[in-house]
């Protein structure tokens, strides 16, 4: 232990005002793209994403270096760099859906998806829960707040230890993290960028994708469902290697640092 956590919320997107949301002035692409099923039915057309179009994928809210400041400083131990890191990412991204939870409902989010992708929850008793995306939202949030805030687990007292299973529960946090970053882009960037605040989630996830890739904390096949921006958003930010999700380049090549760091267990 160190004593007291460095602070690196001054390194990640920074806060920025709620505007009131008019629907009606944000475009959405008009481009089908539909595959031929071999049963002869109709195709389903498939909505391009408005999170690719080069208008919103160019916009960020700061230019900073962030392969920099992933990287593990020589100074700091490797717990203490993921617990600030993790609970500066939970509060971020817990910062960036309450503004738009009001568009995420039970009626307009049944399910906790992100495009065909469904996820489930599943208690302290491993029951799968299948809920609407803001339960499960409220779950994941309402969880890592308690991890976070739990000082046997993320101590902050000079002296005291990290818990062994403290690695596992990390990972554990960033991959629910994930889901909710991908959920906020899959169901609900229209009324982002209706408030402006695209470029706060770009920056948000260029840093968190980079940052878990770094040190190899969720599995590059979770993160896969968004690959395609991945590929757009991290490839000009100093980690281009590692911007190929599931390709085996992350694990092999560009992850080959982060396995330094952190171990499967």
């Amino acid at each position: 232990m160190l004593g007291p956590r460095p602070q690196s919320s001054s390194h990640t997107v920074p806060a920025a005002p709620v505007r009131p949301v008019d629907l009606a002035c944000v475009p959405m692409p008009l481009n089908w793209k539909s595959k031929a099923k071999p049963n002869g039915k109709k195709p389903v057309p498939e909505e391009k994403k408005l999170y690719l179009e080069p208008e919103y994928t160019k916009s960020r809210a700061t230019d900073f270096e962030f392969k920099e400041l992933v990287t593990l400083p020589r100074e700091i131990d490797l717990n203490e760099w993921l617990a600030s890191n993790t609970t500066t990412f939970f509060n971020h991204i817990n910062l960036q859906y309450s503004t738009i939870s009001e568009f995420c409902t039970a009626d307009t989010c049944q399910t906790m998806a992100v495009g065909s992708t469904q996820y489930y929850w599943y208690d302290e008793r491993g029951k799968k829960i299948k809920c609407t995306a803001p339960q499960y939202v409220d779950f994941v949030m309402s969880s890592v707040q308690k991890l976070v805030t739990d000082e046997d687990i993320f101590p902050t007292k000079y002296g005291k230890e990290f818990p062994n299973s403290f690695e596992s529960l990390v990972k554990k946090i960033f991959r629910y993290l994930f889901h909710v970053l991908a959920h906020i882009y899959s169901a609900h960037f229209k009324e982002t960028v209706a408030l402006e605040l695209h470029g706060h989630l770009n920056t948000l996830y260029t840093h968190f994708l980079l940052f878990i890739r770094e040190f190899n904390l969720v599995d590059p096949k979770e993160t896969a469902i968004m690959d395609d921006l991945t590929e757009v958003l991290c490839s000009n930010s100093g980690n281009s290697s590692s911007a190929s999700g599931s390709s085996g380049g992350t694990e092999n090549g560009g992850g080959a640092a982060a396995q330094n760091h952190v171990k499967e267990r």
